[in-house]
């Protein structure tokens, strides 16, 4: 059995190494803007879901591990900027708020499926323009749900705390898809 990561993501990649450091990557597009109707528990699941099948069929003999991770305020959800001037709104409207972080997760092996879902609670500092300014301008939340990193938070102090898991907000939590990969290959 390989371990098979369905995810370009870099930030995926580094957390997968305290899972198993000989893995693969395998990536199958899907369409994900067909889950955002749902509710985000809903919508999380559904493509991380989607994101491990498309996987799966290249790969039947090994364990897919696939994910999908939404920004979450008020009840909107808040993707990828789309440029700049896009991050700067998101961050703003973020800005002394708390809002909820989830990742869902699909793992796939020998035709069994565990889904799941993580939410993590994130509240931000208040954020001034300057301190905004700078941390677009680095590049940085260009990429990223919600046009934030968290592992950001020492250059950039945007978050004041967090309530669960510190890796969901990265966007893989680590503990809940260890667990389950154990209940899995049993």
């Amino acid at each position: 059995m390989r371990y098979i990561l369905a995810s370009k993501s870099p930030r995926r990649k580094d957390l997968m190494n305290s899972i198993s450091s000989d893995f693969l990557i395998a990536i199958e597009d899907i369409d994900e803007s067909i889950s955002y109707k749902l509710d985000p528990v809903s919508a999380v699941k559904d493509i991380a879901k989607r994101k491990g099948e498309a996987v799966y069929k290249s790969y039947p003999n090994d364990l897919v591990i696939s994910a999908d991770t939404i920004v979450v305020l008020e009840k909107e959800i808040i993707g990828k900027p789309k440029d700049k001037i896009d991050a700067k709104k998101i961050l703003r409207k973020l800005s002394n708020k708390t809002h909820q972080v989830y990742t869902g997760y699909a793992i796939h092996y020998l035709d069994k499926l565990i889904v799941g879902v993580v939410k993590t609670d994130v509240i931000f500092n208040e954020l001034n323009d300057e301190l905004i300014d700078k941390y677009i301008e680095s590049g940085s939340p260009l990429d990223k749900a919600g046009a934030y990193g968290i592992q950001d938070n020492d250059k950039f102090p945007i978050i004041k705390n967090i309530i669960g898991s510190y890796d969901n907000v990265v966007g893989f939590p680590v503990k809940e898809i260890k667990e389950k990969i154990e209940e899995i290959v049993k």
